[in-house]
């Protein structure tokens, strides 16, 4: 059988892309807990103000911004950890 006993890279990038999303979730959610606010801190990058580009009929948006905070990161390594053990 084609792939057996390889791991799938789709599954690694779904993995980290849940991991992110969830980690930013409950990094949102702990924010107003005193204790769990450390969760929350975190960096975010990208571009300030979107680049428009008007073409007359038709009008198009580039924008793109990045905020990484310490439950993304810990979601990232959960999901890394998940990936190897499967």
């Amino acid at each position: 059988m084609k792939g057996t006993g390889r791991k799938n890279a789709w599954a690694l990038f779904l993995l980290i892309l849940s991991g992110i999303v969830l980690g930013g979730f409950i990094g949102m959610l702990a924010e107003g807990i005193s204790w769990l606010s450390w969760l929350s801190y975190g960096q975010s990058f990208g571009l300030d103000a979107p680049i428009v580009l008007n073409l007359g009929v038709l009008l198009i948006t580039f924008g793109l911004s990045i905020k990484i905070s310490i439950a993304s990161i810990v979601g990232i390594l959960i999901a890394i950890l998940i990936y190897r053990l499967l």
